[in-house]
């Protein structure tokens, strides 16, 4: 955070004293400042000076980035994508009525998302059933998965992608049993056996049918594909193992998360042993000084570790420990189609809740040599800039003829974080014009000038009607324009 920016934050500080039930004349006191001064700032009248901030968080423990408005910000993006939605297309909402909105209830997003993505799902279902009534084979379960996966992304989001219980679970658990001792698989393969009295096999293919893990109740087995490389197996018997010790643990957060569905509380609760699995291979405070100490090589972290790339990827998001936390990453996995099937939004950065991503991030050009490294200085919309590291990871396949699922695997942070990573050797950090300017996605952009562009800049919310028609009236006259002819 620069010294000199100046953060205007007064609704976000009036809602901190509503929710901590205080008066000014108290907050103000515990904050060492006068209560006049205190009302300035929440009618925004005053900055907040960083001093004051750093007060902020040592009193109330709060994240610095709640009060600089990052949350606000993603807010913005949220209601921004759902403005931009056709529907919308006579509403009249300007960037700063999004902000005003979003500094004062930022819960009015997330509820107002909640419904669009609502309504989406029910556009969606509506068509679906109607293709599937047309030709005579109706599925009752089309259409209806969606929505409570987003249900626990939003719920894992909110959480910072961060359950401090498990990894303090998963630490002890490390430490008693002696794992790093031995390579992860043999390690977590012999501790099953002792504690738990289940054995574990490596089973053909065909046996396996599609699944990677199987557990045999009655034989007291756990089965494991051939298909799966060490790294998976040492997973699947990291979350066999979590299954069986940490189901009160799990059962009480997704007791407090508010879930209301029963699909969304069961496809959470396999998140959050997935959670504790990647945290027993890659306990918090060895893994988060050995990240600091290799300059965040995910290759050598995962040969430290016995884990994969993608696997090192998902646990670096999760560093978020107060007085150990590690870079504040964002996640994107997309397969070549651009699907993403796996997100997780920190430091600001925007991604598309209902689309896919911008064109002009080489995460898609991962797929051009699959295991290479791309790295890339990306520029959101707002000048934020951004240091990404693109891969693409496999998935095991069922055999000749079948070639296992490819994903690319994005990770990425703010530029002022980049030096602490080996991957940016070489790059001028500190050049805008080093970055290669992106959107949010093509829907949503407000580049006019990107040759690369699927569809039209947002007609509404942060353009004017000028600007948009500005916009249409030079694409008809220009012969020099290359991107595609809107009609």
């Amino acid at each position: 955070m620069s010294a000199d920016k100046k953060i205007f934050a007064g609704p976000r500080i009036r809602r901190l004293r509503r929710e901590q039930g205080l008066t000014q004349a108290r907050m103000a006191e515990e904050l060492g400042i006068s209560p006049s001064y205190l009302n300035l700032i929440e009618r925004n009248q005053r900055p907040i000076s960083v001093q004051i901030l750093l007060r902020l968080a040592e009193v109330y423990d709060i994240e610095l980035r709640s009060i600089a408005g990052d949350d606000e910000a993603q807010a913005v993006a949220t209601m921004k994508e759902v403005f931009s939605d056709p529907m919308f297309r006579d509403t009249e909402l300007s960037e700063e009525d999004l902000r005003e909105v979003a500094a004062a209830t930022p819960a009015f997003a997330d509820a107002l998302s909640t419904l669009y993505r609502t309504y989406q799902e029910a556009v969606t279902s509506s068509s679906v059933l109607a293709e599937r009534l047309a030709d005579r084979d109706i599925d009752q379960t089309a259409g209806l998965v969606g929505l409570p996966l987003e249900e626990v992304r939003d719920f894992i989001n909110s959480r910072n992608n961060h359950f401090p219980e498990l990894d303090d679970a998963a630490e002890v658990l490390y430490a008693e049993a002696g794992l790093g001792a031995d390579e992860p698989y043999v390690s977590l393969r012999n501790y099953l056996q002792e504690k738990h009295g289940v054995g574990t096999r490596v089973a053909p293919a065909d046996v396996m049918s599609n699944s990677l893990r199987r557990y045999d109740r009655h034989r007291q087995t756990l089965f494991l594909s051939e298909l799966l490389d060490q790294p998976g197996r040492s997973f699947q018997v990291a979350y066999q193992i979590g299954y069986f010790e940490q189901a009160r643990v799990v059962d009480a957060i997704v007791e407090r998360s508010g879930l209301a569905t029963e699909a969304a509380q069961s496809l959470c609760r396999i998140a959050l042993v997935n959670y504790f699995a990647a945290a027993l291979l890659m306990p918090y405070a060895s893994f988060q000084r050995t990240a600091e100490e290799t300059r965040y090589d995910i290759r050598l972290l995962g040969r430290r570790f016995g884990t994969s790339f993608e696997q090192v990827c998902h646990r670096l998001t999760t560093l978020q420990r107060p007085g150990a936390r590690g870079i504040p990453f964002f996640l994107i996995r997309v397969d070549n189609a651009g699907n993403i099937s796996k997100r997780f939004s920190a430091a600001g950065f925007h991604f598309a809740r209902f689309g896919g991503t911008c064109p002009r991030w080489n995460v898609h050009d991962a797929f051009r040599v699959p295991g290479n490294i791309y790295t890339q200085i990306v520029q959101m919309e707002d000048g934020t800039r951004y240091f990404s590291v693109s891969r693409t990871v496999s998935r095991a396949g069922s055999g000749i003829g079948v070639p296992g699922d490819q994903y690319a695997v994005g990770l990425g942070c703010e530029i002022n974080h980049a030096r602490k990573l080996i991957y940016s050797a070489g790059f001028s950090l500190d050049e805008e014009a080093a970055a290669t300017p992106i959107g949010v996605n093509c829907r949503l952009c407000e580049r006019p000038d990107c040759a690369q562009r699927a569809l039209p800049p947002p007609k509404c919310v942060s353009r004017s009607k000028n600007m948009c028609a500005a916009f249409h009236l030079s694409e008809r006259r220009s012969t020099t324009y290359k991107g595609p002819r809107f009609r």
